[in-house]
C-alpha cells in the first residue's frame, strides 16, 4: 500500500464506492420488477376462472385451433354433431296387450314419430303383438323408458352405429360426381361428330346414375340417422318367460332328446287320433266278415278212385301140383371183358 500515490488510492476508492452503489441499485430494481410480474399472473388467472369452460376453450382455439385439420373440416366433432343411427328392441309383459299396443302407438305420434309395422295375435292371457316404430333419434331414450313403463321388462336391447365417417365420404363423392357430371354437360353441349356425341351420352348417362346411387344412399342414411328404430315385443300375463340362452353337454343334449321324443309323440297320436274313426267305421266291419267266411264249413269232397282188378287165379299145371308158376331161369351175369 505504501508504493500506490494518494490519486491512484483515490481513484481504486472511487470505482469501489460506485460498485456497491451499482449492486444495491439492481437489487432493488429486480424486486420490483417480480413483484409486477406476479400481479399481472394473479390477474391472469383470476380472468381465467372468470371466463369457465368458454374462455378455455377461446384460449385453446387461438393457442392453434387443433380440433380443425389443415383444410379446414372438423376432425373431431361433439355427440350432438355425429351421424349416429340408433336400434333397439325390447319385450315387455303387459296385462291388456292392446291396450298397451295403443299406448305404446300414442307415445311414438307424440315424440313426432310413426308406427312402421304392427303385428298382433289374440289369444285372451297369451296375445302378442309386434310393433316397429320410428322415433326421432333425440327422443330415443325417452320413449324407450315410457314403453318399458306399461308393464314389466322381460328384455332389452340397445346398439348404436356410427356413420359419421361415411357419411362425411357420401358428401365428398357427391359433390366430385356432381361437378363431373357438369363437364360432361359442357363436353356434349360442344360436341361435333355423331360418334363424340354418342359416346359423351353414354358416359353423361353413366355419371348421372352413379350421381343418383350416391345420393340415395345418402338418403338412406339421413333417415335412418334422423329417425330410430324400436322393436316391440308386447306379451300378455301367461305367454312364456323369455328362452335362456342354448347350452352344450349331456344334459342338454338329453334334454334336447327328450322334447324331440314327445314331440314325435305328439305327432302320432295325433295322426292314430286322426286314423281312428275309419279304423272304427271300416276295419271293424272288414274284420268281422273275413272271421266269419273263415269260420264258415267246407263242402266234403268225394275223392273217385278206380276200382282194382281182381288176380287172375293161378291154374296149376301139369307136372305142378302145388301150382307153383315156373319162371324161366336167370342168365348169369357176364364178366366184363
Amino acid at each position: 500500500m505504501g508504493g500506490i500515490g494518494p490519486r491512484r488510492r483515490g481513484m481504486v476508492l472511487a470505482a469501489a464506492l460506485v460498485a456497491v452503489l451499482a449492486a444495491a441499485g439492481c437489487g432493488g430494481g429486480s424486486g420490483g420488477s417480480d413483484t409486477a410480474a406476479e400481479q399481472p399472473a394473479a390477474g391472469a388467472e383470476g380472468g381465467a376462472d372468470r371466463a369457465g369452460p368458454a374462455g378455455a376453450a377461446d384460449a385453446q382455439a387461438g393457442a392453434g385451433q387443433p380440433g380443425k385439420a389443415e383444410g379446414g373440416a372438423p376432425t373431431d366433432l361433439r355427440v350432438d354433431q355425429r351421424a349416429i343411427i340408433y336400434t333397439g328392441s325390447m319385450r315387455v309383459q303387459v296385462q291388456d296387450v292392446d291396450r298397451a299396443a295403443r299406448d305404446a302407438i300414442a307415445l311414438t305420434t307424440t315424440a313426432g314419430g310413426f308406427v312402421g309395422g304392427d303385428q298382433r295375435r289374440s289369444a285372451d292371457g297369451d296375445a302378442t303383438a309386434e310393433l316397429t316404430l320410428r322415433v326421432p333419434a333425440g327422443k330415443f331414450t325417452t320413449v324407450v323408458d315410457e314403453i318399458a313403463k306399461l308393464g314389466t321388462r322381460q328384455r332389452q336391447e340397445i346398439s348404436t352405429e356410427d356413420v359419421t365417417e361415411e357419411t362425411v365420404d357420401l358428401d365428398a363423392r357427391i359433390t366430385t360426381q356432381r361437378a363431373r357430371v357438369e363437364n360432361g354437360r359442357r363436353l356434349l353441349a360442344r360436341a361435333t361428330s355423331i360418334t363424340d356425341l354418342v359416346s359423351l351420352e353414354n358416359e353423361l348417362a353413366r355419371r348421372e346414375a352413379d350421381l343418383a346411387s350416391l345420393e340415395a344412399k345418402k338418403r338412406r342414411l339421413a333417415d335412418l340417422t334422423a329417425l330410430s328404430t324400436i322393436t316391440v315385443s308386447l306379451v300378455g300375463p301367461e305367454a312364456r318367460p323369455v328362452e335362456e340362452e342354448e347350452q352344450v353337454g349331456f344334459l342338454a343334449g338329453l334334454d334336447a332328446g327328450w322334447k324331440v321324443f314327445l314331440a314325435s309323440l305328439t305327432v302320432l297320436l295325433t295322426v292314430l287320433g286322426a286314423l281312428l274313426p275309419w279304423l272304427v267305421t271300416v276295419g271293424v266291419p272288414v274284420a268281422l266278415l273275413v272271421w266269419l267266411l273263415r269260420r264258415r264249413p267246407r263242402p266234403a269232397l268225394v275223392a273217385a278212385t278206380p276200382a282194382t282188378a281182381a288176380p287172375a287165379a293161378v291154374t296149376p299145371a301139369a307136372g305142378n301140383p302145388a301150382g307153383v308158376s315156373s319162371q324161366p331161369p336167370v342168365p348169369g351175369a357176364r364178366s366184363a371183358p
